[in-house]
């Protein structure tokens, strides 16, 4: 079967002398495994698609049995201007990225959330909206959709204690508008260091706590230290 649909591009590394595995977060089948033939020879084309954060429109050849896909053709979906070009922007989209892969199992498709990942990439480009509140969004966004959405005024689920994610002064004004609104309507609130260690200290424990491996991202290692 044939499968054309935009994808994300998650992560992608060398295989073989001529080829290229990624993976890739599709509208279509959710996350997917594709392997690109003769990508890293000299005159493909093939290989500039498939790096971290693209935006891409993907057809390859889907078969069940098959872990990973044939990739028949590649192009650009929308081009980045900005994204790939500061060091806080792919530090941000790289977290967003590598979430999105330890969280989603394989071919589980969730076009909402598909939307979203594409939308807060887009709003990261552009760099009107703070990154640290497109990030907190598209966490509770993901939460939201794969079924464990978070309760900001209930801090405990089967005895385990969150942190307190309206600690800081501005928390709750901001997590009510990052939950309630679209992210086009997100006001570009500035958050003081209460706020930004109340909200991110319970998200990140949130979903640890939901989900397995998640303590091991290295993204978020960096993620913090810039924050």
């Amino acid at each position: 079967m044939i499968i054309n649909t935009p994808a994300v591009v998650l992560k992608s590394f060398p295989y073989s002398d001529t080829s290229i595995i990624a993976r890739c977060y599709t509208r279509e089948q959710g996350k997917i495994s594709v392997i690109i033939k003769g990508a890293r020879r000299k005159k493909s084309p093939l290989a500039a698609y498939f790096q971290p954060m693209n935006h891409i429109e993907l057809v390859y050849y889907y078969k069940q049995t098959r872990d990973l896909q044939a990739v028949s053709k590649a192009s650009f979906n929308h081009i980045w201007n900005d994204l790939n070009q500061d060091l806080k922007k792919i530090t941000y989209g790289l977290a967003i990225l590598e979430l999105t892969d330890k969280t989603n199992t394989d071919t589980d498709p969730h076009p909402e959330l598909f939307d979203e990942l594409v939308d807060v990439l887009s709003e990261l480009d552009k760099g009107k909206l703070r990154a640290n509140l497109i990030f907190w969004y598209y966490q509770i966004k993901l939460l939201t959709t794969l079924g464990f959405k978070p309760d900001f005024y209930n801090t405990e689920e089967e005895n385990v204690n969150f942190p307190d994610p309206l600690a800081g002064p501005n928390s709750e004004k901001i997590l009510t508008d990052l939950n309630e609104n679209p992210l086009k309507s997100i006001t570009n609130t500035v958050a003081t260091d209460k706020d930004r260690k109340a909200i991110s200290d319970y998200l990140s424990t949130f979903i640890k706590y939901h989900f397995d491996d998640i303590d091991k991202l290295k993204s978020f290692d960096v993620l913090k230290k810039i924050m």
